[in-house]
C-alpha cells in the first residue's frame, strides 16, 4: 500500500509539473481575452475533456503500440526522458517550450482542441510521462494514473476560469517562480528517466 501511494504522490508531482494549470493561465488568458464569459467556459471544458482523451488512449493502448513498433521500454525511457529535461531546461531558461507550446497560434482555429488541448494540455511531454508511468505497471498503476490525470485537467479546468482572479492575486511574477520550480522538477523527472532506461538496457537494477 505504501508503494501505491508512493506511486501515486509522484504521478500527481509529475502531471502537476509538466501541465503546470498555473503557468497555462496565462496563455489561456491571451488566448481567450476577447471572449465573454460563457465562451471562456465552454471553450476550457472541451480543452480539458479532449485532452484526458488523448492521454487516456495512450496510457490505455501504450503496451500495444510498444508491441507494434517493437518499441522497448528502456529506448522509451531515454528518449521520453531526453524529451522532457528539454521541456524543463527551456522552463527554467523562461522560455516557452517549442514541445510543449506552438510558436504561432492562429485564433481562427478551435483554440479547445489547438493549442489548449494540444499540445498546452496533453502535449508530447504529458503523453510520454503517462506512458512512462505505466510502462511496466499493472492495472492498479494504470488506473492510477488515469484518475490523477482527471483530476489533473479538472485543476487546469479550475485555473482557466479562475484565471483572471488568480493572475491578479498572484502576480505574473509569481507564476513565473513557480514556472521555474515546475521546469526543475521536470528536468529532474526526464533526468531520472534516463537513469531508469540506462539502468534497465544494462541490467543495473
Amino acid at each position: 500500500m505504501d508503494h501505491l501511494l508512493a506511486f501515486s504522490i509522484t504521478v500527481f508531482t509529475g502531471f502537476f509539473a509538466i501541465t503546470n494549470p498555473i503557468s497555462n493561465m496565462t496563455i489561456f488568458m491571451s488566448l481567450v481575452d476577447d471572449e465573454d464569459e460563457k465562451t471562456k467556459r465552454q471553450i476550457s471544458k472541451k480543452a480539458v475533456i479532449v485532452a484526458f482523451i488523448i492521454v487516456l488512449i495512450f496510457v490505455i493502448l501504450g503496451k500495444f503500440l510498444f508491441q507494434l513498433f517493437g518499441i522497448t521500454i528502456p529506448a522509451f525511457k531515454i528518449t521520453g526522458g531526453i524529451l522532457i529535461f528539454f521541456v524543463g531546461f527551456e522552463m527554467l531558461q523562461s522560455k516557452k517550450s517549442n514541445v510543449k507550446h506552438l510558436n504561432k497560434t492562429n485564433v481562427d482555429e478551435d483554440l479547445a482542441i489547438s493549442p489548449l488541448a494540444i499540445p498546452i494540455i496533453a502535449g508530447p511531454g504529458t503523453i510520454v510521462t503517462a506512458m512512462n508511468f505505466v510502462s511496466n505497471g499493472g492495472y492498479v498503476k494504470i488506473a492510477i494514473v488515469i484518475f490523477i490525470y482527471a483530476i489533473m485537467c479538472f485543476l487546469n479546468y479550475v485555473a482557466f476560469n479562475l484565471s483572471d482572479y488568480l493572475v491578479k492575486r498572484l502576480g505574473r511574477n509569481v507564476i513565473s517562480v513557480i514556472g521555474k520550480i515546475m521546469g526543475l522538477i521536470i528536468a529532474i523527472i526526464g533526468t531520472n528517466m534516463i537513469i531508469q532506461g540506462l539502468k534497465i538496457s544494462f541490467d543495473l537494477v
